[in-house]
Parts: structure tokens; C-alpha cells; sequence
């Protein structure tokens, strides 16, 4: 079958080697606030402030100074899970691509309804640590789901014969 939207199979590989050490990096960022001292650098900011509206510390349209890891954690995290979710399989048909947008679907599902429930129950400085998981989830739900449902039939057809 043929499909417009999707890399090619070998980009999967490329994605899972992006993905898990910047998965690494990004937990160890978040649990230890680790951070590679080399990458603190002057940054661009469109705005930056001390979280008080009306401060006098806001930055607009200036170099700032920071350290970069939880950025590069992110944006990396980001391609490499784009790459493994949406690559080619080997054998890719109609079979996978109801697979693949089933997932999708019960990943967004999934993904808006902790978003409810943390919206509702988690408040404050808190919340903006729900919205920064918020953007990777929905990629992990997928890749967690595809790949298990693939896994599963993959092992149903191995038995049959």
C-alpha cells in the first residue's frame, strides 16, 4: 500500500536512537535538574521574564543567558518519537495502516482525557509540568499502542501457523 505521509522504513532506526537517549537526558533533567555545563550559552528569546506579569526583569526580543539540555532533550525527543512513529514497516498495508490509525486515534483519546483530569486536579507551577508532559505524550501513547497491537498480532499469526 502506498502511503504519502510516512518516512521511509530505515528512519525508524535513526528515530529510536535519537529517541531513547534524549528520553534518558530528559528524565534525568526533570528528576536530578542535570545539565550539561557546555551548553550554556547566550539564547534568543522572543520573552522572558521572572513569571511576574509587569516585571522589570522582562526580556523581549533579547539574548538571554541559559543552558540549553532540556531544549535540546525536547526537540530531539521529539523528531527521534515523529521518526518511530511514523516510519514505513517493512510490509506496509492495509492491516498496519488501520493498526496505525487506530492507535492514533485511542492515543488522542487517552492523551486529552489525563489532560482533563489533570486540568482538574493539578493547579499552579504544577500545571505547567502537566502541559510540558502533555506535549510527549500523546507520541508515546501511540508508539506504546502501535507497536504493542503489532506485537500482538504478530504473535497470533505466528501461532496459527
Amino acid at each position: 500500500m502506498k502511503t504519502k505521509f510516512l518516512f521511509p522504513n530505515q528512519f525508524k532506526r535513526i528515530g529510536w536512537i535519537l529517541l531513547i537517549p534524549s528520553a534518558i537526558l530528559g528524565i534525568l533533567f526533570i528528576i536530578l535538574d542535570f545539565q550539561l555545563k557546555f551548553l550554556d550559552t547566550a539564547v534568543f528569546t522572543f520573552y522572558s521574564s521572572n513569571l511576574l506579569p509587569g516585571s522589570q526583569d522582562a526580556n523581549i526580543f533579547s539574548l538571554i543567558k541559559n543552558n540549553v539540555t532540556d531544549e535540546i532533550a525536547g526537540v530531539v525527543f521529539i523528531i527521534g518519537a515523529i521518526l518511530v512513529a511514523f516510519s514505513r514497516q517493512k510490509h506496509e498495508d492495509e492491516f498496519i495502516s488501520k493498526i496505525r490509525l487506530e492507535s492514533l486515534v485511542w492515543a488522542t483519546y487517552i492523551n486529552y482525557a489525563i489532560l482533563i483530569l489533570c486540568i482538574l486536579f493539578f493547579y499552579n507551577f504544577e500545571f505547567l509540568y502537566v502541559m510540558i508532559f502533555n506535549m510527549f505524550t500523546i507520541l508515546i501513547l501511540f508508539i506504546i499502542r502501535f507497536y504493542y497491537i503489532l506485537h500482538k498480532s504478530n504473535s497470533i499469526l505466528d501461532h496459527e501457523e
